[in-house]
């Protein structure tokens, strides 16, 4: 098989496997329960300003600890704010740290990960072991040293988060790598003479993506849970900024007074997680190969 035909070969079956795996996606109920759940999320947090209807940070101190009424459908908290709207506007902050801690991660890890799997030699021994010796250290411990070191707010906490689930990253895109580079398509690629840089942006890189895919987006409900974390201890998003971890971390003081200030935000941490999960282990299952109909 010339390299031209295996390349076209390789070409023309991406998109019936694209519309395979969207298929076996939509026939997956969890995983469009998931998907729904984390656009809610996502719908509310870009239109915060139109469904809080409250200034997040207004203060009114005629109105502290109020429990859940018509004028306040989530409470209120220990200055009075309206809690419905510091959720709506937490959401926010949650998902941009989210989001962004992983993509990070991604910019970090994956660039690593393809040269380790690609080259090997010398250049993957070194990124290898200071891969394992970061992931000796436990996530959560590490992210928490970091933002430490950084100092405590929303950016910094992102940081810290992405760094510390970048060994990942590396660990997944390089096993992969191995596994790709030595396909027939990437063979004869590489006896035309293209460049290495040509079949790792070309070649390697798309066959890897949908492992990276599945894997960044369990990543995610972990950064989300990591920021909440920090958030509680005083390294995220700082007050009066609202932010679910550090709603909880108020909260904490005032459980048998004001249980509604620690529910509301425990249970929309746990509804974005679980979302995540739910999307993450749908497309595991769309994108897997060997998952056959």
């Amino acid at each position: 098989m010339t390299a031209s035909t295996a390349t076209a070969i390789a070409t023309a079956a991406a998109p019936r496997r694209r519309s395979r795996a969207w298929a076996k996606f939509r026939r997956n109920r969890s995983a469009m329960l998931g998907a729904a759940i984390i656009l809610f999320f996502v719908v509310v947090a870009v239109c915060a300003p139109l469904v809080a209807g409250q200034d997040p940070l207004h203060v009114s101190f005629t109105a502290i600890r109020k429990a859940p009424s018509a004028a306040h459908w989530f409470g209120t908290d220990e200055l009075g704010r309206d809690l419905f709207s510091r959720m709506v506007y937490g959401a926010r902050a949650s998902l941009l740290a989210g989001m962004c801690s992983v993509l990070i991660a991604l910019l970090v890890g994956v660039p690593l990960g393809l040269l380790a799997g690609y080259y090997g030699g010398l250049l993957d021994g070194c990124i290898s072991r200071v891969t394992e010796a970061l992931f000796s250290i436990p996530f959560l411990i590490l992210a928490i040293a970091l933002a430490a070191f950084l100092g405590p707010s929303l950016i910094n906490a992102m940081i810290a988060i992405g760094i510390s689930a970048a060994p990942l990253f590396i660990r997944l895109a390089r096993g992969q790598v191995l596994a790709v580079k030595n396909e027939d398509y990437v063979q004869s690629t590489r006896s035309l003479g293209a460049s290495d840089r040509r079949i790792i942006l070309r070649h390697v890189l798309p066959n890897i993506m949908p492992a990276l895919i599945v894997q960044a987006t369990i990543q995610i409900a972990k950064a989300i849970i990591a920021e909440a974390s920090l958030s509680f201890l005083g390294l995220g998003l700082q007050p009066p900024d609202p932010s679910w971890g550090s709603m909880l971390n108020t909260a904490k003081n005032f459980m048998t007074q004001a249980p509604w200030m620690s529910v509301f935000p425990g249970c929309a941490i746990f509804l974005v997680v679980f979302g995540f999960n739910l999307l993450g282990d749908g497309l595991r299952d769309a994108l897997d190969p060997r998952q056959e109909d």
